[in-house]
């Protein structure tokens, strides 16, 4: 009889959690079989400091990590790296390009993409923020509209080029935008002659009353207000009508922009919809409370591609849940499978959030704690520390946080050949095959 192959399809931090505790048991319990660990990249990326690598803070290796070197010390733990296609449950395989995979459990970690909420040509117009390649496209190209406008003789085409709009105010619009504005008011206002780029306009829009609105209702005043103080033009109240080339409609006015950021919404893993099993209205899995998919007791689903009452959409929360199916597997082989409704249910641990809002100032929520500034900006950094992957990303993390704290001195100002031949105003649509989750 072959040995129980256990797949795990994605490396993000749900993923990723979950191979790491089955290697764990295996080594503790002394279980046999395989774990197939599979993703589309070889590297797992540390989302949560993407919008640094956007805004030049951190290059892209800083937060990509290899995951052959994260999982080497688990000799029962394979890397395959491929595009997955799709799945059939009922003989339990999984499809690649070309092959298909045998599995006795499954965990699904796919994590999400950008949703631009149906209207699929604004993709065209305004970038996400979901991959490395989003990040170094966002980069280049904010870099790129300086160049253009220290160039230009057109008064008009100058601001339009100094112009940055970024929609949605959750975590990561309010992180990008002052970053954005850190980058432009402090980093680069000696670097030209012709422009001023302190006079570079960052406009961050927020269709609802109030930002970051799965905060304390204090913090997004808190985070409005330090925005305003770096320069940021914060519209409440302001859904987009339309987006079209360097345009952005509103309800009042249309605002001309070199570049366009989206960070309004994310939507599963397009692969998600083809599954079997019951989805919520943004087209999330329903589980069971054990997290497995109805009719199918041996597969899990995780993260951002499920819908579970009161779990947020955030890395703690794919990571838990990584821990909870993992150990629902190990049991499995170690005492017997048992049903769905006799397995333990998986309980969410609030551990709180937290946003940065430029250099040296966060806002935090922890338990019933609200807090924010240099003490909240220190407790963000220590954490993001603490999750980040291997000795070498938090040394070099840290050694450029201190650098640009101390010096607001950014090293990553590099436009990427791929990138240098497109306007800033034309985009390609965000990469949205990612298996990470």
């Amino acid at each position: 009889m072959s040995s129980p192959r256990i797949l795990i399809c994605g490396a993000g931090f749900g993923g990723l959690t979950a191979a790491r505790t089955l290697g764990e048991r295996f080594s503790r319990s002394r279980l046999s079989g395989e774990i197939l660990l599979i993703d589309k990249e070889n590297y797992h990326l540390f989302q949560p400091l993407l919008y640094q690598v956007a805004t030049a803070g951190l290059s892209g290796p800083d937060i990509a990590i290899p995951i052959r070197s994260i999982l080497r010390r688990y000799p029962q733990i394979r890397v395959r790296m491929g595009n997955i296609q799709g799945f059939d449950l009922s003989a339990q395989l999984v499809l690649l390009e070309g092959s298909a995979v045998a599995y006795d459990s499954l965990i699904l970690s796919l994590g999400a993409t950008t949703s631009y909420f149906g209207r699929v040509s604004w993709a065209e117009h305004a970038v996400g923020l979901k991959s490395l390649a989003d990040a170094h496209r966002i980069r280049s190209r904010l870099l790129l509209a300086f160049e253009e406008a220290e160039c230009t003789e057109d008064a008009d085409r100058r601001e339009e080029l100094l112009t940055v709009v970024i929609v949605g105010g959750g975590p990561t619009g309010v992180e990008l935008a002052g970053a954005i504005a850190e980058l432009a008011r402090h980093v680069l206002r000696r670097d030209f002659r012709r422009i001023d780029p302190t006079k570079a306009r960052i406009l961050l829009l927020e269709a609802g009353p109030r930002l970051l609105n799965q905060f304390p209702e204090k913090l997004g005043r808190v985070a409005e207000r330090k925005l305003r103080e770096l320069g940021v033009d914060v519209r409440l109240l302001s859904p987009v009508r339309d987006l079209g080339e360097g345009s952005v409609v509103l309800p009042t006015e249309t605002i001309r922009a070199a570049n366009i950021v989206w960070t309004a919404g994310i939507a599963p893993h397009p692969l998600t919809a083809a599954l079997p099993a019951p989805h919520d209205r943004s087209g999330r899995l329903l589980v069971h409370p054990d997290l497995s998919l109805p009719g199918y007791p041996n597969v899990f689903a995780i993260g951002d591609m499920v819908s579970v009452p009161g779990v947020p959409a955030i890395a703690p929360a794919a990571m838990q849940m990584g821990r909870h199916v993992a150990d629902l597997v190990a049991n499995a082989l170690s005492f017997g499978s048992a049903p769905p409704e006799k397995r333990p249910h998986f309980r969410y641990r609030d551990k709180g959030m937290m946003a940065t809002i430029g250099r040296a100032s966060a806002v935090a929520w922890i338990g019933k704690a609200t807090f924010n500034g240099p003490a909240a900006w220190i407790a963000w950094l220590t954490i993001h520390l603490v999750f980040l992957i291997g000795f070498r990303n938090k040394a070099v993390v840290l050694f450029e946080w201190i650098w640009s704290y101390l010096t607001y001195g950014l090293g990553a100002r590099i436009i990427l050949p791929s990138e240098e031949t497109a306007s800033p105003t034309r985009r390609s649509p965000s990469d949205s095959s990612s298996t990470e989750g």
